[in-house]
């Protein structure tokens, strides 16, 4: 397989080509990265309600453990301080539940905004540099003279449009059936060079154009 033409102004076009999926696929990420960050300061609340619930529960903790050093008491004493650090980690629990929430919420966003323009470019652009490596390949492969244009100029006839036929000559078929070593190199030309592939040295004697 040929990644890339082997002819030069058609090899820039794809490489400009990869660069512009590159890029447009570059840009997308930093989009969805954006909205990500952006729904994710959505948190910012929870991550408040977190540090408040640890901080209050971990202050009632300390004081509930002061408090029960008291003779008699300290036990009873206690109690209400345990409940209260409970309520406080029953808070701190919903604070990061919060965050858990917004950060699957930003990855979704992110994921749902990005994932359709990436992918659709992305097929695009795979089936369509595969379809021509394989096309490019095939056709080198067949072509190693002057001596296998044949079918190249036949596949010429039969698909390039009449515009670049007419340069060929005034009447390529009736040429590329007296087997005009010059004509079917010309036609070859033609459909080689959109396969991606160079075609050989021109045969001896009259050149015909082959492309504008």
């Amino acid at each position: 397989m040929r990644l890339y033409a082997q002819d030069g102004r058609r090899r820039t076009r794809q490489v400009l080509g990869d660069v512009a999926v590159l890029v447009w696929v570059a840009g997308w990420l930093w989009v969805a990265r954006w909205l990500h960050d952006l729904v994710a300061r959505l948190g910012a609340p929870g991550r408040t309600l977190e540090d408040a619930g640890t901080s209050l529960r971990d202050s009632l903790g300390s004081a509930g453990e002061s408090v029960s050093r008291i003779p008699l008491v300290g036990d009873e004493v206690r109690s209400p301080f345990d409940a209260a650090g409970g309520a406080a980690g029953s808070v701190a629990a919903a604070g990061v539940q919060v965050q858990d929430a917004t950060a699957r919420l930003a990855l979704a966003v992110a994921v749902a905004v990005a994932l359709g323009p990436v992918l659709v470019v992305l097929v695009a652009w795979l089936r369509a540099r595969w379809a021509f490596a394989r096309r490019a390949g095939a056709a080198a492969r067949l072509v190693d003279s002057a001596a296998d244009l044949d079918l190249f100029a036949l596949r010429a006839l039969a698909t390039q449009p009449v515009t670049r036929l007419a340069r060929v000559g005034d009447d390529p078929a009736g040429a590329w059936r007296r087997g005009d070593p010059a004509v079917v190199h010309a036609l070859a030309a033609l459909e080689l060079r959109a396969l991606g592939v160079r075609p050989p040295a021109a045969p001896d004697g009259r050149r015909v154009a082959a492309d504008g």
